[in-house]
């Protein structure tokens, strides 16, 4: 059944028609029909009202970092089940990761996970496909038969590629194909056994460290490649100063260098691993305050261009072990959006730099026609109310998994509905 509903009175901001104002929005048949001032759309019979007053109405959110571990891990999250925690948290759009079992690398796989997102998802969910065959570094994988059936962007994220070779063939396929390649940049040989930020504080805690210069070496390495290609590079959760010292020349030279930082990065700092806490533990690892502070000012600037979850589940199993020994990744679609709220209401992040990180940016990312409210779009829409005070509990968690610092954690700013097609999928608490 189609829905027909006027959102009343919210605060509309879309940066994609640099528009910020109070008005009414009217959807009908999963699209965006009007935007006017309040009170300028005639109300007919049947007409389902919205109150939205006191709220923030967005163009749907979009992450293109999130692991739904189907197929293979379903154990950890399913897309049925990461779908919901991703409406939860407002986003409308989700780029899935290719480190499934079996990986992502081949056009069946892809095919596979867009019938069962088909079925199952509650938001819209584009896979992103291996860069090579096995995330084993070896073999490119079938990139344009990937492309074919669906996939949005090209990665071994999790796993880096070390081989400078496959790197760039890997680049110049993208190009062809028109798509980004999204790296994680760590040089895996630097990294070795290290499980956190390589510091006074991985001393004093015993525990081996992971250097920043393994970030910053494949940053530039890939940089260059990019120069070489002049192919599309998407840098993965950076994370340190001098990385970001890289992407800034890149982009100022003119290469097609993106970026995105992960919530995490962006509020946490290496001093919260003291207690051992496992949830806590993530690659690249948190890292110092200074690099935090650069973070969040490269992404003030938009040299960062892109906040991105980088959801990662893991069982209850994986997380209780020695720190060295337990998985890396937090779960973070639920608490993306309350966590860099925080750097907003800080004064840190303007607004509009906040809304285009979580919307336009990936959509240009993804080459994907959403994150706008333009009239005539889909109507993709996350309804947010600023200054609403909550607390994030496992009871609220709609993922599969409990890896999360947050649990306990309260927060101001919370996702009071998510529109995906004209269709509300999440209201007051509820997955629909």
């Amino acid at each position: 059944m189609i829905e027909r509903f006027i959102i009343r009175g919210g605060k509309i901001i879309d940066p994609t028609q640099d528009i910020d104002f109070i008005g009414d929005i009217l959807v009908e048949d999963g699209k965006i029909k009007a935007l006017e001032k309040p009170g300028k759309i005639p109300v007919s019979r049947g007409l389902k009202i919205i109150d939205a007053k006191k709220f923030w109405v967005l163009p749907g959110l979009i992450d293109v970092h999130v692991h739904l571990r189907e197929p293979g891990f379903e154990y950890k999250e399913t897309i049925e089940t990461g779908t919901k925690a991703a409406v939860a948290g407002g986003f409308t759009s989700i780029a899935c990761m290719a480190n499934t079992l079996p990986v992502n690398d081949s056009p069946s796989i892809t095919a596979y996970i867009r019938e069962k997102a088909r079925q199952s998802a509650s938001c819209r969910v584009f896979p992103v496909g291996a860069l090579s065959k096995g995330l084993k570094g070896e073999e490119l994988a079938e990139i344009g038969g990937m492309i074919g059936e669906g996939a949005k962007a090209i990665s071994d994220d999790g796993i880096p590629v070390m081989n400078s070779y496959l790197m760039r063939k890997g680049l110049d396929y993208a190009r062809a194909f028109g798509v980004a390649i999204i790296d994680h940049a760590e040089d895996s040989s630097l990294v070795g056994q290290g499980v956190m930020n390589e510091s006074i504080f991985s001393t004093e805690l015993g525990l081996r460290g992971n250097p920043q210069a393994s970030e910053e070496i494949m940053v530039a390495r890939d940089i260059a490649l990019c120069r070489l290609t002049k192919s599309r590079l998407h840098i993965a959760h950076i994370s340190t100063a001098v990385a970001l010292e890289h992407l800034k020349r890149a982009k100022d030279e003119g290469l097609l260098v993106t970026a995105e930082a992960s919530p995490h990065h962006l509020t946490l700092t290496e001093e919260e691993i003291r207690n051992y806490d496992t949830n806590f533990k993530v690659a690249p690892p948190l890292r110092s305050k200074k690099d935090v502070l650069a973070l969040r000012k490269a992404l003030a600037q938009g040299y960062i261009d892109i906040i991105a979850s980088d959801h990662a589940p893991h069982s209850v199993n994986e997380k209780a072990l020695e720190f060295d020994q337990a998985a890396n990744g937090i779960i973070g679609l639920q608490t993306t959006v309350p966590l860099t709220l925080g750097l907003v209401s800080e004064k840190i992040l303007p607004l509009k730099r906040w809304i285009e990180s979580l919307t336009i940016a990936p959509a240009k990312l993804l080459g994907i026609e959403y994150g706008t409210l333009k009239k005539g779009s889909q109507a993709d829409i996350t309804i947010i109310d600023p200054n609403e005070q909550w607390t994030f509990s496992e009871a609220l968690n709609r993922s599969k998994s409990k890896n999360s610092p947050f649990f306990g954690r309260k927060f101001q700013g919370k996702v009071k509905m998510t529109i995906v097609g004209g269709h509300i999928v999440f209201e007051g608490g509820i997955v629909n």
